[in-house]
Formats: C-alpha cells, sequence, structure tokens
C-alpha cells in the first residue's frame, strides 16, 4: 500500500485495492493523525458488517444503493446521500445495488495502516 499519509496530492490511479471481504474493497486515501478519507466498492451483495469503533464517521454515497443500519435505524439510501455515524455507535450495510461508498474518519483510522 502507498503511504498517503499527509500527501498533499494523492492520485487514485496510485492506489491499490485492499480487499476488506466478499464483494469489498477499499482504497486509503489522503489522511492525517486528524483525518482519513477512504473509498469503498461494493458488489451487489456486498455486507459492511456491523462494527463500531472510535471514531465519527460521514459516509458519503458516490454511487448505487444501500441498506444501512446506525444503531437501531435501517434506512435505504442512494446516490448523493451522507450518513453521520458518530464514534461508538454500531453500523453497518448491506449493498442493494453495486457502488462506491466515501468515508471520512476523526481521527484517522490507524488499523487501516
Amino acid at each position: 500500500m502507498k503511504n498517503t499519509k499527509n500527501a498533499i496530492w494523492t492520485f487514485n490511479s496510485d492506489i491499490d485495492f485492499e480487499e476488506c471481504g466478499k464483494g469489498v474493497k477499499r482504497k486509503i486515501l489522503s489522511y492525517t493523525d486528524e483525518m482519513m478519507v477512504v473509498e469503498n466498492h461494493f458488489e451487489k451483495g456486498g455486507i459492511g458488517a456491523m462494527h463500531s469503533h472510535p471514531h465519527t464517521q460521514i459516509t458519503y454515497i458516490v454511487s448505487g444503493k444501500f441498506e444501512f443500519t446506525i444503531g437501531d435505524e435501517k434506512k435505504i439510501v442512494s446516490a448523493g446521500d451522507t450518513l453521520l455515524k458518530k464514534n461508538g455507535i454500531e453500523h453497518g450495510c448491506v449493498c442493494i445495488e453495486e457502488g462506491i461508498l466515501l468515508d471520512c474518519f476523526n481521527p484517522m483510522r490507524d488499523e487501516f495502516v
């Protein structure tokens, strides 16, 4: 994986995908100690398993359609929608139509690098 920490320019074509499970892969894009941007690609049926972490996360739906669970709420989201997942709140998703999610984390996710 190319280290993009504190990089002023990060070109998507220079970043390799990491497999994250069946039908899910990601790219770690720009990040600092305070913030991280991650691009996630989902095949139809791909699952983002329920989990929580000590980071605030905002997810932007770039494309596709997903069923998201945040806490005890479940909603269908699609391109252009944005989700807020506060630290410690359990969340996960199922991909209904192939798509891309863009995640922003504060602080950065040490375990991703």
